[in-house]
């Protein structure tokens, strides 16, 4: 009989995330439709070309996944985030998604992310300690264009 064991590593090799990612990924495929797995990545570049904002995500099975967005300090306020949100959500919707989903906490831009239409649909308190981490979701609207911003 084979004996299996369970044991912590802080620092696994790339090819074993490698077997377990495609264990998921395989399962996953049995399950649903065609993922149409897709990164994307926006960036807010200044004129020397260094990077002073950005979006990543990704898009799959009909949805826009944020998972960073980031403006430098100086430049918040001025319309960046709200122009990087809008392109994640014009190319989404070529890719054929439907809906958005972001998390952010407490301390972080939920207002932001209300006031371009996103809602609150759950919640974790105490992270980290006294703050929130916050999930919230969109319907994307083709009807948008990059001039309402």
């Amino acid at each position: 009989m084979t004996e299996y064991k369970v044991a912590i590593e802080d620092s696994p090799s790339a090819e074993d995330l490698r077997v377990v990612q495609g264990g998921l990924h395989s399962y996953n495929m049995s399950q649903v439709e065609d993922a149409r797995y897709r990164k994307l990545t926006i960036f807010v570049r200044d004129g020397a070309g260094n990077v002073v904002g950005g979006l990543d995500g990704e898009t799959f099975w009909n949805w826009l996944h944020i998972t960073i967005l980031w403006v430098e300090e100086a430049l918040r306020g001025k319309g960046y985030g709200t122009r990087l949100i809008i392109a994640a959500e014009t190319e989404a919707l070529k890719r054929d998604c439907r809906y958005s989903l972001l998390d952010t906490h407490s301390f972080q831009a939920r207002p932001f992310y209300e006031r371009l239409g996103y809602e609150v649909f759950g919640v974790l308190e105490h992270y980290p300690n006294e703050h929130k981490r916050i999930f919230m979701q969109k319907t994307l609207s083709p009807e948008r264009d990059e001039s309402d911003s």
